[in-house]
């Protein structure tokens, strides 16, 4: 087994871009230095500087890495393609410049981040389904044709990819050989899956890990008052590895038994979070998972 274990913004609060609720970029890179991580995502386009030279003296002067980033947008719709690609283009030219391998494709959310609105329903029909599966390959092959980037595609809370039965349907339709996962254990609790179970049968498509547990007590009053995405995080709904409802125990033994080769990055969602607040959790979870043998 061999784990890269990394970090990223939305352990520090961050979701969007530009917001003045959420850690400064500069005050995040010092913190997630300071708590031991090596690698770190870049988080949503925008949110680090996207000036090349720039970014890269910022991350040398904290020994920071680069595994990988996001690109967020409603996959089955036509009309976002323009925002998605501008997402892809963006990070694609900073990731493949900085030597990263990753780039992580989300579908949109159909509630809003921020206030937990329904933006749109929950469940696709077959041709919305089939365009998300097409749009899913299109920036697979820009990825890996135009950046040389391994295309791991994350099953989200609200997002259109999120129930085992539904991230099955996924791998089935898609190419294994453009297409891999990112497994965000705390997203697959969270949505009544197992992944450890998960990890064991699908282990071959899935490179790239986003650690994070649940709170099962949290998660009880989530469903019991459809509370939305947003609401539950404000609700603190994901909590550090050694304090959840995954056994990470369990898990890291599945890791060694499929002999796991690839990279692990916490990412425990918390907008809007105190400033103060990110930074002992961060300290925390990277000793825990020294501790128990995971990176």
């Amino acid at each position: 087994m061999a784990v890269k274990i990394g970090t990223g913004p939305d352990s520090w609060g961050v979701w969007f871009p530009d917001d003045p609720k959420q850690t400064p970029w500069y005050r995040f890179l010092d913190e997630a230095a300071e708590a031991g991580y090596e690698w770190i995502e870049l988080g949503p386009y925008g949110y680090l500087p996207t000036d090349l030279s720039t970014l890269r003296s910022e991350l040398d002067k904290r020994g920071l890495q680069v595994a990988g980033t996001f690109a967020l947008a409603s996959l089955e719709d036509p009309a976002a393609w323009p925002e998605l690609e501008r997402q892809v283009v963006g990070a694609g030219e900073l990731l493949t410049a900085l030597g990263a391998g990753f780039l992580v494709l989300i579908d949109g959310m159909y509630s809003d981040l921020r206030t937990g609105e329904p933006l749109e329903p929950s469940q696709l029909d077959d041709s919305a389904w089939q365009r998300l599966i097409d749009t899913t390959h299109r920036v697979a092959d820009i990825a890996r044709d135009r950046y040389d980037l391994r295309l791991v595609f994350h099953p989200h809370a609200e997002s259109h990819v999120e129930y085992t039965e539904q991230i099955e349907a996924f791998l089935e339709q898609t190419d294994p050989d453009r297409v891999s996962l990112c497994l965000d254990v705390g997203h697959h609790a969270y949505r009544g899956g197992d992944p450890v179970r998960f990890m064991r049968e699908h282990h071959a498509r899935i490179p790239y890990l986003h650690l994070k547990s649940v709170d099962r007590v949290v998660q009880q009053q989530v469903e019991d008052d459809g509370i939305s995405f947003a609401g539950a995080v404000k609700l603190d709904m994901f909590v550090e590895p050694a304090k959840g409802a995954v056994d990470f125990l369990a898990f890291r033994d599945v890791l060694r038994e499929v002999n796991f080769d690839g990279w692990a990055v916490v990412e425990q969602d918390m907008y809007p979070a105190p400033f103060d607040k990110p930074l002992p959790i961060a300290k925390r979870t990277r000793a825990y998972l020294r501790e128990i043998g995971i990176g």
